[in-house]
């Protein structure tokens, strides 16, 4: 059973392409090694495989393929035609997909399918590189990156249902061909898009999802639908009314049709009524009061403040230290684009809390720390590999590959420590924005209620005391 999905790449055609040839990904030692293998032979073929893949002196990388163009060179091959027919601008490329079902392919039945695909569909005009991916054992997929403009004519892609339709007859006909299950009437309808389905799969939120739980919140707590628009307001939405509903935050340039992309439960007929339906059901009762006992005195515990302060700040404002599941809808809307990036946030966070980071300069100090170690292992890892070469390395190969790959995993990691020091450069900043916006929008807002309350009770600023004769 091969599912298929095509759609369009804007900006840099690199980044694609950068994806798909990704090692990790095109390559799986689980597939290659026996299970008699022992512990240092199979180290030494995940070098030789890290090595095979990214040298430049071989034409072969694990399971990529190019069609019409070099796999290490595709990129630019790709930009070449674009330049020649002035047709730099605009959509890039076209990213395809194909997934096969969960034990039903081999790797190179996969990598022999998807490129027998694209030669049959692009072949005759187009440039194509063909990946297959294999960085989970249980599900194999293809990857297309098509070049939007044709070698042949220059024409551009038709991106279109006749022309998808054409892809998943032929990916269902080899399917068939290779004994593999298809989709039988599968059923039409609009599709959600790769992105947003690994965001939704790996558990990150995105915009389409922070705006559905926001209706869906607001759904229960307005008692008619007037109130539901005029909530809708208040969180910052401009509402647009015709046959379907259109919503749009004020920090987003688009909007959204709310049945259109969420289903018919959020058209405004059924809006209405989940709207009627949520104030007939009772409040749950509540079991009882949770008490919690705090262990020492709060006004002794040191208060952390500068990097790990501010980081530690933002992620309870994101709700990444509550014990609760977190739920978007207690989110300030500023922060809400950062709920997709929890887990880098969580990273950065750690780093500055285990190695007590808490100044910029520290954090350039430790930064320079790990370049300088990096620079020190990476030329031991060379001198070793040199060794290996010679004939006193020839004694004792397996001890020099263990210590090559002991220090390639401590670079890693290194590298890793200094990306995340890049990171917190850049967002520490924006952080700190972020944060004095929303204190200073608490404490106009604190300002307002206590006003409204004196107006209410009949008293002004300057009313609070009695005047003395």
């Amino acid at each position: 059973m091969a599912v298929t999905k095509i759609w369009d790449v804007k900006g840099w055609l690199g980044k694609v392409v950068i994806y798909i040839e990704n090692p990790a990904k095109t390559e799986n030692p689980a597939f290659y090694e026996k299970k008699d293998m022992t512990e240092t032979q199979s180290q030494g073929l995940a070098d030789v495989i890290e090595y095979a893949a990214s040298s430049e002196k071989t034409e072969k990388q694990f399971y990529v393929s190019g069609i019409n163009c070099s796999t290490l060179t595709a990129r630019n091959e790709m930009m070449a035609v674009k330049k020649r027919y002035g047709k730099e601008d605009g959509i890039v490329a076209f990213h395809g997909y194909q997934s096969f079902a969960e034990g039903e392919v081999t790797p190179d039945m996969a990598h022999e399918i998807g490129v027998r695909l694209a030669e049959e569909l692009w072949g005759d005009r187009f440039q194509v590189l063909v990946a297959t991916h294999l960085d989970k054992v249980n599900h194999i997929h293809n990857h297309f990156v098509l070049n939007s403009v044709s070698f042949l004519d220059g024409k551009r892609y038709n991106d279109c249902t006749a022309t998808y339709m054409e892809m998943r007859k032929a990916s269902d006909r080899l399917c068939r061909e290779y004994n593999l299950s298809v989709v039988e009437n599968p059923k039409r309808g609009r599709t959600k898009q790769y992105g947003e389905y690994r965001a939704e799969k790996e558990g990150r939120y995105t915009y389409r999802s922070l705006v559905k739980a926001d209706v869906d919140r607001l759904i229960v707590q307005a008692a008619t639908d007037k109130q539901f628009f005029y909530l809708l307001k208040q969180e910052g939405y401009e509402v647009k009314r015709g046959k379907d509903i259109t919503v749009r935050h004020r920090d987003k340039p688009r909007g959204l049709k709310l049945e259109r992309n969420f289903g018919t439960d959020y058209s405004y007929k059924r809006i209405c009524q989940r709207i009627l339906d949520s104030h007939r059901q009772l409040p749950p009762v509540q079991s009882g009061k949770k008490h919690y006992h705090i262990k020492g005195r709060r006004e002794k515990a040191k208060k952390i403040g500068g990097l790990r302060g501010l980081y530690f700040q933002y992620c309870y404002e994101l709700g990444i230290f509550t014990k609760q599941k977190h739920s978007p809808a207690r989110t300030h809307f500023l922060l809400r684009e950062d709920l997709a990036k929890l887990e880098q946030i969580t990273k950065e966070t750690r780093l500055l809390g285990t190695y007590h980071i808490d100044t910029e300069s520290g954090l350039f100090l430790f930064r320079e720390e790990r370049q300088q170690e990096i620079r020190q292992l990476s030329a031991h890892r060379n001198e070793l590999r040199r060794t290996l070469r010679t004939k006193a390395g020839q004694e004792q190969p397996e001890k020099i590959r263990k210590e090559i790959s002991e220090l390639t995993q401590k670079i890693r990691k290194l590298r890793t420590e200094v990306a995340l020091c890049d990171g917190i450069a850049e967002r520490s900043g924006l952080i700190r924005e972020k944060l004095q916006a929303i204190q200073k929008e608490r404490q106009q807002g604190k300002e307002e209620t206590a006003h409204e309350y004196r107006r209410r009770s009949g008293r002004t600023a300057g009313e609070d005391e009695p005047q003395r004769g």
